[in-house]
């Protein structure tokens, strides 16, 4: 293992990427703590004692690496540029257009990677003009529930809304679009995919106080209790990170002139957790739906706005609710198909096959491979589908059980934490195996 990493620091090239991946890590660690100009600061510390719960603060709060909660300029964190990244996704399936530049390679994924740079600006330009409005006027607990709701109503910028809104709002949008020129430059010069590894280092920032608080607020039994449940975790996300399902696929030979080609035999690995983390993300954004909209309808003391107020506040945002920990798990469960099926055509991938000479052992061309495809999906979407519900509601049982609230190694930071260190691992991986050195992954 020691010799591994030795291993890593000889090869020159290689660890000039590890140390610039570092250094830009650390500057967006800085970013992070630098807070929007002409702020509350009182106001900011009531914001960031309520982002350690597990309500819709909260998971932003994750994905930014803790800059929502105190506001800083990075606030917005990496979320613009990932919504827009489904949304193009989506829309490849929807758009002919846009399926074709899919199609093109290189040329084509720099053109749809430019069109979602285009996209997160606008997302995150409506989102730091939401934001503004709803904790620059002092309507905070827009973003609570009944369970989390604070004293007085958050306002972030005591002097009025503008013009130091417009300030405000600028510098969100920016921080965003510097959150992505460092995210390519980690790309282009560092090592792994830029944007994940702006990711792990957010939801990894918590960990050492989130651990620490467990330790200063329960006694030392609990605490061992959950670093073996922690270690248990990352060991059944490996395990289902790994998995795969490899459908074998044979292809002919054929005769060219005087030579005789084909005839090799090859597999289509299909993961069993595709999806990923997406229909986390997709299931907490459909559940903040209804709490922005009935704080839209106003707060009255009776009648029908009040009534889906309150049903909304004890049902749809309140984590020790059963009904929410149902919803949400069923809704990832829902997502995790529907993600599969935009993310894999069964009907493309038997036509390909088809095309290169290809074929199912038992399985005949055409339709009959293209239902075998299909049905293989949606057999190995299901325990993939409810593993990663389960690990997303583990948070919300542990504050049950242990009376936990905010357990520093569960739900979405496991899961991504751990695919991220995994793909970070390959490619050190296939660095260390171009010059003959024995990598990590065995």
């Amino acid at each position: 293992m020691f010799s591994n990493l030795r291993n890593v620091f000889r090869v020159p090239d290689l660890r000039n990427k590890i140390l610039f991946l570092l250094a830009m890590v650390l500057l967006y660690r800085l970013g992070v703590a630098i807070r929007v100009p002409g702020i509350d600061q009182d106001q900011v510390r009531q914001l960031k004692a309520s982002a350690n719960s597990q309500g819709a603060l909260g998971f932003f709060n994750l994905f930014s690496g803790g800059a929502f909660a105190s506001f800083s300029i990075f606030a917005l964190g990496i979320m613009p540029y990932i919504t827009a990244s489904i949304i193009m996704q989506v829309l490849g399936v929807v758009i002919p257009k846009l399926e074709k530049l899919q199609q093109e390679g290189a040329v084509g994924q720099r053109k749809i990677t430019q069109y979602t740079r285009y996209l997160a600006i606008g997302i995150s330009t409506l989102q730091a003009t939401a934001l503004t409005f709803i904790f620059g006027n002092g309507n905070g607990n827009a973003f609570f529930g009944a369970a989390q709701r604070l004293p007085t109503n958050l306002k972030l910028l005591p002097d009025g809304m503008w013009p130091r809104g417009y300030l405000v709002i600028i510098t969100l949008v920016g921080g965003t679009a510097v959150l992505m020129w460092l995210g390519e430059l980690i790309s282009q010069r560092g090592i792994g995919n830029g944007m994940s590894m702006v990711i792990f280092a957010s939801v990894v920032s918590g960990l050492p106080s989130g651990f620490y608080a467990v330790w200063v607020e329960k006694n030392a039994f609990i605490f061992a209790i959950l670093l073996a449940l922690c270690i248990f975790i990352i060991f059944a996300v490996v395990r289902v990170e790994l998995a795969q399902r490899r459908i074998p696929v044979q292809f002919a030979k054929r005769v060219v002139g005087r030579r005789m080609y084909g005839g090799q035999s090859t597999y289509i690995p299909l993961k069993v957790n595709q999806s990923g983390v997406v229909p986390i993300i997709f299931a907490s954004s459909v559940l903040l739906l209804p709490v922005l909209l009935s704080n839209l309808l106003g707060s009255t003391d009776g009648g029908w706005r009040f009534w889906v107020q309150q049903h909304v506040d004890q049902y749809l945002v309140n984590s020790k609710n059963i009904v929410y920990i149902t919803l949400f798990a069923l809704m990832i469960v829902a997502f995790a198909y529907f993600y599969n099926s935009i993310a894999f055509d069964p009907i493309r991938q038997a036509d390909q096959i088809r095309r290169q000479g290809g074929f199912i052992p038992g399985v005949r061309p055409g339709p009959q491979t293209e239902a075998y495809l299909a049905k293989a999906v949606n057999r190995i979407t299901l325990p993939g589908a409810v593993f990663i519900a389960v690990i997303a509601i583990l948070p919300y049982l542990l504050l049950w059980g242990f009376d936990v609230q905010n357990f520093p190694f569960a739900g979405t930071t496991v899961l991504i934490a751990v695919g991220v260190a995994l793909e970070l691992m390959r490619q050190i991986d296939s660095q260390l195996m171009l010059r003959n050195y024995e990598g990590f992954l065995k």
